[in-house]
């Protein structure tokens, strides 16, 4: 029977043993992966998702320019011992996995916690890099915290910055807490883009003055919240991706707003999200000219 509904096209297989009506397939390239990792987990009942397909689960940003779903789907079993292995279908991955760090999908399969998610692929990864990720998942903390829609005032909460840090930080094997921690103390939930946060780590590592990020700004026009100020320069950064332009007028909207704040005395410098994850040296140049003006 399962070889005729192979041959009819009403079943696929995903792996050894486990078939998939062709009906239920994703059409997405992220839910394809998932399904695959879902095969793996029929097979071996006690796997985890964790690694790049976790990442998938949570929508987490990739600081590659390649997308999570398109690694090999990736499971954890538990075990004392941290190991690492690779089968034909799939990346396997042996360590400990307290219960805390793992929850369910929504399709009710294990998958590691958005900490453990965001720890274990931050692990060994330069800061600016790390903070795309753990930057990322820190939203998703705070989004947790309060349990709804949070406010924009949510992500810059002092409690729940270090509530973040500290579900981070608890989810890191003892073997990484060390390494991790100096990303880890510099999360910010409120940064908003992989290239804020790409930003925030390339200016660490330059030395360069921290600034505020999204800060509340008071306009004739209204509130306004630049990627990045620094208040003793009166210098605002903005990073700017395809995605801040997406709506209809978005554009001239920005361009009003700029010339509003040069109108009001602030100075701002600008870069390309496409900038920062290509030729970073190139902006944080620009930003040390612009701060010694």
């Amino acid at each position: 029977m399962i070889r005729t509904q192979l041959m009819t096209g009403r079943l696929t297989q995903l792996r050894a043993g486990v078939f998939l009506s062709t009906d239920a397939w994703p059409d997405t390239p992220a839910g394809q992966h998932l399904a695959r990792a879902h095969a793996e987990q029929v097979a071996n009942p006690d796997a985890v998702l964790s690694h790049e397909s976790a990442a998938v689960v949570w929508d987490l940003p990739s600081p590659d320019f390649d997308p999570w779903h398109e690694s090999p789907v990736s499971l954890t079993r538990p075990g004392r011992t941290s190991h690492r292995s690779r089968s034909s279908t799939a990346t396997w991955h042996t360590g400990d996995l307290p219960v805390a760090s793992v929850v369910r999908d929504p399709d009710g399969y294990a998958v590691t916690s958005v900490s453990r998610t965001a720890v274990d692929l931050a692990a060994g990864r330069t800061v600016y890099e790390s903070l795309v990720i753990l930057d990322a998942a820190s939203r998703l903390l705070v989004a947790s915290f309060v349990g709804g829609r949070p406010r924009r005032t949510d992500y810059s909460n002092p409690r729940f910055v270090k509530a973040a840090r500290e579900s981070l930080l608890t989810a890191a094997p003892p073997t990484r807490r060390a390494r991790l921690l100096g990303a880890i103390d510099l999360v910010e939930p409120c940064r908003e883009s992989p290239a804020e946060s790409l930003t925030a780590g390339h200016l660490h590592l330059a030395g360069v003055p921290t600034p505020q990020f999204q800060a509340t700004i008071q306009t004739p026009m209204g509130k306004v919240y630049p990627d990045l100020y620094w208040p003793e320069a009166n210098l605002i950064g903005e990073c700017d991706g395809a995605i801040k332009y997406g709506e209809a007028n978005a554009f001239v909207n920005e361009k009003e707003r700029e010339q509003m704040l040069r109108d009001l005395g602030y100075r701002i410098v600008r870069w390309l999200a496409k900038e920062i994850m290509t030729r970073p040296w190139e902006v944080i140049e620009r930003i040390e000219r612009a701060l010694a003006m």
